[in-house]
């Protein structure tokens, strides 16, 4: 029989307790960061398995830098959508 392969969502969460020192280091305001950014990774765990990186660190990365690409775009529209509402009330 063929290896048994953990499921992705697994293996992020193995991560996940792999940086627990890491964690209880930080703040509790920084906890809730970092916790965040795992949260972020969940959204792309069928992108991370379609990737099959031999480091499952390099696409949870990943998956959490789409979300901030993501959040970026979303406030970068935002301020250009308050500049224009600024520069049409003047």
């Amino acid at each position: 029989m063929g290896r048994t392969v953990a499921p992705f969502s697994q293996v992020l969460e193995a991560e996940f307790e792999s940086w627990n020192k890491f964690r209880r280091a930080l703040r509790r305001e920084d906890q809730e960061a970092f916790d965040g950014l795992f949260a972020a990774a969940k959204y792309h765990v069928a992108a991370m398995v379609y990737a099959s990186r031999l480091t499952p660190l390099e696409a949870i990365l990943m998956g959490i830098l789409v979300e901030h690409q993501k959040a970026i775009a979303q406030l970068k529209g935002r301020i250009r959508e308050l500049e224009g509402q600024k520069a049409n009330a003047q």
